[in-house]
């Protein structure tokens, strides 16, 4: 059955896109919850991760200190995202985001703002991994407990299943 590309185009939503991301630098601009989380999410694909935030949880401490990730212990700068294939803006300050999301546009690199799912060229989905298995949840950023019990769900049938 085909799908009416005209139905598809009423809403906004994302193509799901594995991405290989070795070698690539993501810089996450901030350094509170939202961004431990990516971090976190993004160490399962590259150790290419740069923190920019002149504070940071425990959690992101202690992977600098591990060296898992490079924390640059200051206010972002233009010049720390140059070199980016992606960039997380997942600070508490709406206009230090927008600066980075319209920095990211001129420079033509991926950004995610945390706080606003319009300025997003990508999402992040719930991660469901597998033996070789890679699985993405997505909700198009409109029902994230919805997207969080789909992967629950997946995980408990891979389990259970031990496909």
């Amino acid at each position: 059955m085909w799908l009416d590309w005209r139905n598809c185009m009423k809403s906004k939503s994302f193509f799901p896109l594995y991405v290989n991301l070795e070698g690539k630098l993501a810089v996450i601009v901030g350094g509170g919850k939202i961004a431990t989380r990516r971090v976190k999410a993004l160490s399962q694909f590259t150790r290419e991760i740069r923190v920019v935030s002149p504070k940071v949880t425990q959690e992101l401490e202690d992977l600098s200190k591990a060296g898992a990730v490079a924390w640059i212990n200051r206010k972002c700068r233009r010049s720390d995202l140059s070199d980016a294939y992606m960039v997380i803006a997942a600070t508490d300050d709406r206009r230090v985001n927008d600066d980075i999301y319209r920095i990211c546009k001129e420079e033509g690199i991926y950004v995610n703002v945390a706080s606003d799912k319009e300025k997003c060229d990508f999402y992040f989905p719930g991660i469901v991994r597998y033996k070789e298995m890679v699985i993405g949840i997505n909700a198009s950023g409109l029902d994230h407990q919805k997207a969080r019990r789909v992967r629950e769900a997946i995980e408990k049938v891979l389990m259970e299943e031990d496909i």
